[in-house]
């Protein structure tokens, strides 16, 4: 179901009571209204409603990124899209948020945590190109789009050549440009497929070369950190997918440890082998012309606790690593807290909550 307005909400308690006596609540669920919003909204939606027994609703907020066309960096990064959800769940105009997790801040947000991490979808990156071209067969010159600066040093550091301009836009829009005045976008893998465009792509970028954004793919489901609704949070320990919170912790902790926002030219890609963790990271300068890289390994066993412990530890060394061979000075981080600093470690954490599943 869906609504384009927020409703008039009753007191926190009495709603608690409500849901605590069994009757029928709708959860409301806080979405944007772009296309790709939606359609991952209403996806949790339609899990939530299955594994809770209950109606949920999405309800629309608007963001100062949904009407504000000035390029992201400019306007802070893509938490800009975040901030007006986040303030609707305080206020109880809605009960659960989806967020996108690449564009989710680090830094913990007062009140609220991350009640579920779902099973990640493709983390790659796509490019969608004009005859079917891929980054290798674009034509020299050739106008290539992107609001990302990490795409953009990317594609610097691969074919200097190329002509790599700041767009923004929904997907739609992007796509239509390469009809228009573009040869190629870069867009996420994971987005195109949520609103079955992935045969839009040209070609999938591997991320041994293209390391995407960290979280690139997984969604957030994020509550208020004093939910007390026990039917709404078992139904999201039911969606919760261990080994995408284990991979996404370790690499929204490596940004979260270099300081650096959403936007930051940095790629980082975690995953989970028989067991073993499996983390890396490169940081690029602007124009692509250098990049420093780290990766580091642990196995994995224990408690859940346990093993989200040890995927803090061994991002915390990746970007020690990073810090080190001076990552920082690279893309113009305000990080300073590496070794070999007098800086006092920050204590960043990979994001509100999301180290630890609401019990």
């Amino acid at each position: 179901m869906t609504g384009g307005s927020t409703p008039k909400d009753p007191a926190p308690k009495d709603r608690a009571s409500r849901t605590a006596s069994g009757a029928q609540t709708a959860i409301r669920l806080g979405t944007r209204a772009s296309r790709l919003a939606v359609a991952q909204s209403q996806d949790i939606a339609d899990r939530l409603a299955k594994v809770s027994g209950r109606p949920v609703e999405l309800v629309t907020v608007t963001s100062e990124g949904d009407t504000n066309r000035a390029s992201l960096a400019s306007l802070g990064g893509t938490g800009v899209f975040a901030s007006a959800l986040r303030e609707a769940l305080v206020a109880h105009e809605v009960d659960v948020l989806v967020h996108s997790l690449k564009d989710l801040p680090t830094a913990p947000y007062p009140g609220l945590t991350i009640g579920a991490v779902p099973k990640r979808a493709d983390a790659r990156d796509v490019l969608v190109a004009r005859n079917g071209a891929t980054v290798e067969t674009l034509p020299e010159g050739a106008t290539v789009g992107t609001g990302s600066p990490r795409r953009a040093a990317q594609l610097r550091a691969d074919r200097p050549d190329l002509d790599v301009v700041d767009i923004r836009g929904n997907i739609d829009t992007r796509l239509a440009r390469v009809e228009d005045d573009l040869d190629a976008i870069v867009l996420a893998a994971a987005g195109l497929g949520r609103i079955g465009r992935l045969d839009a792509a040209t070609e999938l970028l591997d991320l041994g070369f293209w390391p995407s954004a960290p979280g690139q793919g997984a969604l957030a489901v994020e509550i208020r950190a004093d939910e007390d609704d026990r039917n709404l949070l078992a139904a999201l320990r039911k969606i919760e997918h261990a080994p995408t919170r284990l991979t996404v912790t370790a690499e929204r902790e490596i940004l979260a440890k270099l300081e650096a926002g959403c936007s930051a030219p940095i790629g980082a890609t975690a995953v989970i082998d028989a067991e073993m963790l499996l983390v890396s990271a490169t940081v690029y300068s602007p124009d692509g012309s250098e990049y420093r890289t780290a990766s580091h390994a642990a196995m994995l066993d224990g408690s859940a606790q346990d093993r989200l412990d040890e995927a803090l530890s061994v991002a915390g060394r990746v970007a020690d690593e990073l810090l080190e061979n001076g990552a920082a000075e690279l893309a113009d981080l305000p990080a300073t807290s590496g070794p070999g600093t007098d800086e006092p470690d920050t204590g960043h954490t990979a994001g509100p909550g999301l180290a630890t599943p609401a019990e």
